[in-house]
């Protein structure tokens, strides 16, 4: 089988039905095998070295601990416990005359597939080898100034590590065309910094295989592939997928794409935001060039890095800008609920209404008047334009373009005032709109080639030929609507329809616009905190590995360095997990019963005793009776208020720690006092908030989550919190539960 094809001989008519994920070939640099991962019998093969051929039988139908002499047996054991949809490393192992080979291996369906690496001469014998030059990337990230800058270090360690010509980062638009942000090559390929290559150059499936698969490596476009050859016993199965196989072979498009661009040898390195797949590393080389398993597992941990970092700095802008937006909103619902008149009010701080979008401007269409602030169209087109979309909307309460012309063709001579509009429909029953109007943006956009050109038949898939850098004037375009223009209109949108609709109670519409928000940052914290979780735990764990096998090489400067990274994933990933926590009281449902307070305050207690074992606690519990609440949701309340009880009176000799109860009104109220360091009162605000510490972290440990959490549990079941203290001369934190029908009274 050769993938050595003629552009013109490639008669793939849909690129989607490509079959780039079951290939049922492999890249000729070693061996894989696919075996039954029920009776561990090898039904599937391809072995590119011939010295492996001429030294062992035939593996098919084998017994894997019997392939090649029992070569590979050691690593049978290790198979059984793959998981799914990973790749594990197994190590290295000698397979006669071709040497010791990386052994790779998961899970594909019902079968096993493992894979025989062919080495390299003079490879790096270990990952720790590769440590320093991913410690100097971590060392310089850290003072980046931007994403660009990050991605720009990314590229200049890659190409270190591998020696390829030219690294690149290259990013995705929510179109789906990349464009290349930074850049480290020599002089043997061009540079395509600053370019753009359109979304047909890496098609829906092959991006969804970048992103299940994070490195892939293509040492020699010009390869003649390994078969993949069956046992009679398994030929009637389907294909066998190879998504997560180094060795996988790769399209004959994309083969020829690489020798049109004049690459030998090509790696890329995915980047992913959560699941999403944000960009990539891409290196070339102009001649073919192999890189060692150790050095793709270093290039790989980078592109971690750098993913996080993309991941934190991106997450952290739009939450600045987020609430810069919501700011805005606020001091302009806070004007419109002055004003009887609210579209005057819009009129009158039309500044906050062009800053909310950040608009040039906008139009106010409502009870049959139409008022223009900033730079608009005139009325009469104004009119039109709202005509056209109550026509096109339908039910729909927004729309948003960034080529008004493209769609509304009278719009092609307004194209300097409006060339984007986003509208939102305050009314169901008229013609009632806001549009707010950007300018046209005139810009030029550099290609790698013309990216609408291909070759042979228009219906014939084929890779393009041109790289050269291609020129394409943007007209009749203004700066696209992002996520937080739209929110922040809807967000407009939704306050100005209850003002509408109520015409009173104005207040009470701001927090619920509030409300709406807070619910939007939680939503947006436990989105982070879920996704940061992972890379900090393989940050301490590769640290952690570094440690155990660099050993007595480490000098004392470099074991500190890496007890400072582990120490402060560590802190990272208690404080991730903690707002994880937080994030999720917000979310998950009531499930209320009736709760004996002695029995869980006792079970609670007791779990803390590993916490004071060594200190003379004396704990005064009165009896604290029944009330109606979430179970697990109040052991958090007693888990949070007990711990900082014993926490606080570690300096207390003897520590006095009482827990009582009282009614008051129509609550019970339920205290923990102690006679520990106190606090100031002065601060008692803080005490509820997120990241809210009165004490420096060096006297007590904590994330400054734990009293928010109370706060959120107690208020959710419709109570209170509140503290009460003196420095030196201990705290008292309390909280009220409603009493309920059946409750203890």
């Amino acid at each position: 089988m050769t993938l050595i094809a003629d552009p013109a001989q490639l008669d793939l008519t849909d690129c989607a039905k490509e079959p780039i994920h079951t290939p049922g070939a492999i890249q000729p640099y070693g061996v894989l095998l696919v075996v039954d991962s029920r009776s561990l019998i090898v039904i599937e093969r391809a072995i590119s070295s011939g010295e492996v051929t001429n030294t062992y039988a035939d593996p098919l139908g084998q017994p894997l601990v019997d392939v090649f002499d029992g070569a590979i047996a050691a690593c049978v054991q290790a198979l059984a416990q793959l998981e799914e949809a990973s790749v594990s490393y197994l190590g290295r192992f000698a397979i006669g005359p071709a040497g010791m080979h990386h052994a790779l291996a998961h899970r594909s369906g019902d079968a096993i597939v493992l894979e025989l690496e062919e080495p390299l001469e003079g490879e790096p014998g270990t990952f720790e080898e590769l440590y320093p030059t991913i410690r100097a990337f971590m060392g310089k990230v850290g003072t980046a100034a931007s994403v660009d800058e990050v991605c720009a270090l990314a590229s200049e360690h890659v190409r270190q590590l591998t020696g390829f010509d030219r690294t690149l980062v290259y990013r995705f638009d929510p179109q789906w065309n990349g464009a290349v942000v930074a850049e480290e090559r020599n002089q043997v390929l061009p540079s395509y910094m600053d370019l753009r290559f359109p979304e047909s150059d890496i098609p829906a499936q092959a991006r969804e295989l970048y992103r299940r698969n994070t490195v892939r490596l293509i040492p020699n476009s010009t390869y003649t592939a390994t078969p993949l050859l069956r046992s009679a016993d398994a030929r009637a199965e389907a294909p066998t997928d190879l998504s997560l196989s180094t060795l996988r072979s790769v399209s004959p498009v994309h083969l020829q794409y690489m020798r049109n661009m004049g690459t030998g040898a090509s790696m890329s390195v995915s980047l992913l935001q959560g699941d999403k797949l944000w960009g990539l590393v891409s290196c070339h080389n102009a001649e073919p060039r192999r890189v060692p398993y150790h050095v793709r597992t270093a290039c790989e941990f980078i592109g971690q890095i750098l993913s996080l970092q993309i991941s934190l700095r991106e997450s952290a802008r739009d939450v600045e800008e987020r609430m810069a937006r919501r700011a805005t909103q606020v001091r302009l619902l806070g004007r419109m609920a002055g004003e009887e008149d609210f579209i005057q009010a819009l009129e009158d701080h039309h500044a906050g209404l062009l800053e909310l979008t950040q608009s040039s401007g906008a139009a106010i269409v409502h009870a049959g008047q139409c008022r223009l602030v900033g730079e608009c169209p005139d009325k009469k087109h104004v009119m039109a334009l709202v005509h056209w979309l109550s026509q096109r909307q339908g039910s729909d309460d927004f729309f948003a373009t960034d080529n008004l012309p493209e769609v509304w063709a009278p719009a092609q001579q307004l194209s300097s005032i409006a060339s984007g509009i986003l509208s939102i429909s305050i009314s169901q029953l008229h013609e009632s709109v806001l549009i707010w109007f950007r300018p046209e943006v005139e810009r030029t956009v550099r290609w790698g080639g013309d990216p609408s050109h291909k070759l042979g038949k228009p219906e014939v898939l084929s890779p393009r030929k041109s790289f050269e850098s291609w020129k394409e004037i943007v007209r009749q375009r203004s700066l696209p609507w992002d996520d937080v223009d739209r929110d922040a209109a809807l967000e407009l949108r939704s306050a100005i329809v209850d003002i509408v609709l109520r015409k009173a109670e104005e207040m009470a519409a701001l927090n619920e616009q509030l409300l709406k928000s807070n619910k939007e940052l939680e939503a947006f914290s436990y989105s982070v905190s879920h996704d940061l979780r992972a890379p900090f735990r393989h940050i301490v764990g590769y640290s952690e590995l570094l440690s155990m096998s660099a050993g007595e090489r480490l000098d004392d400067n470099e074991r500190r360095f890496l007890d400072t990274i582990v120490d402060s994933a560590k802190s990272a990933g208690e404080l991730v997990d903690d707002l994880l926590s937080f994030s999720q009281m917000g979310r998950s449902t009531l499930s209320l019963m009736t709760i004996k307070m002695n029995a869980l305050v006792e079970d609670v207690r007791l779990k803390l005793e590993m916490e004071y074992r060594e200190r003379e606690v004396e704990w005064e519990i009165d009896s604290l009776g029944e009330v109606e609440a979430d179970p697990m949701m109040l052991r958090l309340v007693w888990q949070n208020l007990l711990s900082n009880a014993v926490k606080f009176t570690r300096d207390s000799k003897p520590a006095r720690i009482h827990v009582g109860t009282y009614l008051e009104g129509a609550e019970k109220v339920f205290f923990v006092q102690d006679n520990g360091c106190g606090f100031d009162m002065n601060y008692v605000g803080k005490l509820f908030g997120v990241f809210q510490r009165l004490h420096h972290v060096e006297e007590y440990e904590g994330t400054g989550i734990g009293l928010a959490n109370v706060g959120r549990i107690v208020g959710r079941h419709g109570g209170r919190a509140w503290a009460k203290g003196k420095l030196g001369e201990g705290a008292v934190i309390s909280f009220s539960i409603p009493l309920k029908s059946g409750a203890d009274s």
